[in-house]
């Protein structure tokens, strides 16, 4: 057999887009478990089965291998951060996101875009996950757009489509990113006060790549996230786009620094935009709840 390098299979196995979804059972006892996973698919209309494919490196592995009911959680945009807790927080997973309960008493996510109640219908080894097939018994689908991953990234097509949508001739476009670490912010220095690292793109197309590539030509080691501030500051003639991110390492660029989130509403930015989008990440940031704001330096929305 072909020795195949596993970290570069993942990758080429992430270039497919797929939807997120929060996969949940009880064990014996009728303690709820979850996992997040973009290892889902409808199967079958006659009889309606679906499958997931839980990893044998699951904590909870054994209850869903053993599960006789589970359920898929489609989940929504603007649920990135339900995605993340079931992928990576180590307490109770359920304390931190809200759920209702199926006909089988089993949890799902509330506000996901659609939601699936199964009866196990089959269980298939499969290297090193297994094949959970579901029959559904029930379902929901609530209309909302999908959350979207791929490349290792989080995206969203309908608040990105409503940021290109605001796009204006005659200014400047200028793509930054808000890049968390350990509770605090990446802001750098400019004449005019900090703020988030940022650059200058032409158009709207390859907005995403080309700030990627920057951060990464500074040395950062960063995931992009979704879109998050989208806005026209008419007096500067410039359209800003603003993505969240997450840096991976502590590397920090000369002339810039790492603030405490808590700390951002008392700096000075460099216009008041700036600062009301930062006062506005630390207030979001105190319960997880990131919404895309879409306007100018005046006023807008929040999309949620």
């Amino acid at each position: 057999m072909t020795n195949l390098d596993p970290r570069d299979l993942r990758t080429a196995f992430g270039s497919f887009m797929t939807g997120v979804t929060v996969v949940t059972a009880l064990d014996a006892d009728g303690t709820p478990f979850g996992f997040t996973a973009n290892s889902f698919s409808s199967v079958s209309l006659d009889p309606p089965l679906l499958l997931v494919c839980p990893g044998r490196f699951l904590s909870s592995f054994l209850v869903f291998e053993a599960c006789s009911h589970f359920a898929i959680s489609v989940l929504a945009e603007g649920q990135e951060d339900v995605s993340n807790t079931f992928a990576r927080f180590k307490g109770d997973r359920f304390a931190q996101v809200e759920t209702q309960t199926d006909q089988n008493s089993v949890p799902f996510v509330a506000g996901a875009a659609a939601r699936f109640s199964c009866k196990t219908a089959q269980v298939v080894p499969a290297g090193d996950h297994i094949v959970l097939m579901g029959q559904v018994q029930e379902f929901e689908c609530s209309g909302k757009p999908g959350l979207g991953y791929a490349n290792g990234q989080y995206f969203s097509l309908g608040l990105e489509r409503a940021a290109s949508a605001t796009d204006k001739t005659g200014l400047r476009s200028v793509a930054g990113a808000i890049i968390e670490r350990d509770g605090q912010v990446l802001l750098q220095d400019t004449p005019h006060g900090l703020a988030p690292p940022q650059l200058d793109v032409q158009g709207r197309a390859g907005v995403r790549d080309s700030l990627g590539a920057h951060l990464n030509g500074l040395g950062l080691n960063i995931m992009l996230d979704r879109a998050y501030s989208v806005f026209d500051d008419q007096s500067a003639g410039v359209h800003y786009t603003y993505f969240l991110a997450r840096a991976e390492d502590d590397t920090t660029p000369a002339s810039a620094r790492y603030v405490p989130i808590t700390d951002l509403p008392n700096q000075t930015f460099c216009s008041p935009a700036h600062a009301s989008m930062l006062t506005r990440f630390a207030l979001e940031h105190q319960t997880q709840s990131f919404g895309l704001y879409v306007g100018d330096e005046h006023g807008g929305d929040i999309h949620r």
